[in-house]
């Protein structure tokens, strides 16, 4: 009886998370060797791409060795619109109200009740913009998340081929984390140059 060996998955969450530590370990790593020694701004730039790459290559070749895929997991968000989120027109001015409240006791007492609702207001247009910050940093993790999780998954579609073959799945890494990382390290060495 033939079995056909069962293909090994990545769950694309892991995958996201498992490269936010790397991430951090490589910014912990940067940050520990560099606290005795003055180096530039495009060295620890490089030291922080060659730590990425180096895991990033030897994840890669492991996995192409092993067989790996990736299993789809990402969030489903078909069902929105665009123009869904703000369906009201905009396109009118905006007049801030008068706040001429008078002399006396009458205008003193108004313009204090004035200051502690426009103060509020104030507290509240600051969280409403905190959580515009925050979910404007889910997306960019979202897209992130996508962009690499994409990437990946095309490297990972070459498994079939290279499971077994350590010199292939070497190959097939290399070549993937140097289209991966050389655009971004010519970037750097083209910013010494400027």
């Amino acid at each position: 009886m033939n079995r056909i060996p069962k293909k090994n998955y990545l769950k694309g969450k892991t995958v996201f998370v498992v490269s936010i530590l790397v991430i951090l370990a490589t910014f912990l790593t940067v940050w520990l060797t560099g606290i005795n020694y003055n180096r530039a701004v495009t060295a620890n730039l490089y030291l922080s791409l060659s730590i990425i790459g180096l895991i990033l290559f030897l994840f890669m070749a492991y996995c192409l060795y092993k067989g790996v895929g990736l299993q789809d997991d990402f969030p489903k968000y078909k069902s929105y619109k665009a123009g869904d989120l703000f369906a009201h027109d905009i396109n009118g001015t905006f007049k801030t109200p008068d706040a001429d409240v008078g002399a006396g006791i009458g205008g003193l007492l108004l313009s204090i009740v004035l200051w502690i609702v426009m103060t509020l207001a104030l507290i509240v247009l600051m969280l409403l913009l905190e959580a515009l910050f925050w979910f404007s940093l889910f997306i960019i993790i979202l897209m992130l998340y996508w962009v690499f999780f994409r990437a990946l998954k095309l490297v990972f579609t070459k498994s079939n081929k290279t499971v077994g073959n350590l010199l292939l799945s070497i190959s097939h890494s290399f070549t993937y984390t140097l289209l991966y990382l050389g655009w971004i390290f010519g970037i750097v060495y083209l910013s010494t140059l400027v």
